[in-house]
């Protein structure tokens, strides 16, 4: 089970030198995708835990279009591990608009994190 959220990266997100946006970018979107997860899996937002890993591997600038996914790695009777990855689909070419697709996505974030459900959350046919 996964979820996948596309969104472009605006100009104004970026606060470094280079047009770099910050790691905490990332993981506030990982945030929201997480919460699409758990909704979709257990019929609740679910609460998160922490985070075991995270990983910036690539920079993501202003001017991107990225897609994040957050795929459910195990779910224990309330614990459900969540693997995230958040990749640049398209990078500005430069500073006039101009964009392109990429061939291929570039990793730019991983992380591995813990959601809980509360005991009796869900919908009747997913309460533990």
């Amino acid at each position: 089970m996964k979820v996948v959220h596309q969104r472009y990266v605006a100009h104004s997100d970026a606060h470094y030198a280079g047009n770099l946006v910050d790691g905490a970018f990332s993981l506030k979107l990982f945030g929201d995708a997480g919460t699409h997860l758990a909704i979709t899996v257990d019929g609740h937002e679910s609460l998160f835990a922490g985070y075991s890993s995270v990983e910036f591997v690539a920079p993501v600038r202003g001017g991107d279009v990225i897609e994040v996914e957050a795929r459910l790695a195990s779910k224990g009777t309330r614990s459900r591990t969540i693997d995230f990855e958040l990749r640049v689909i398209c990078r500005a070419v430069d500073d006039t608009g101009r964009a392109e697709v990429l061939a291929e996505p570039i990793v730019a974030t991983r992380a591995r994190g813990t959601g809980v459900v509360p005991s009796g959350a869900g919908t009747p046919s997913t309460r533990l």
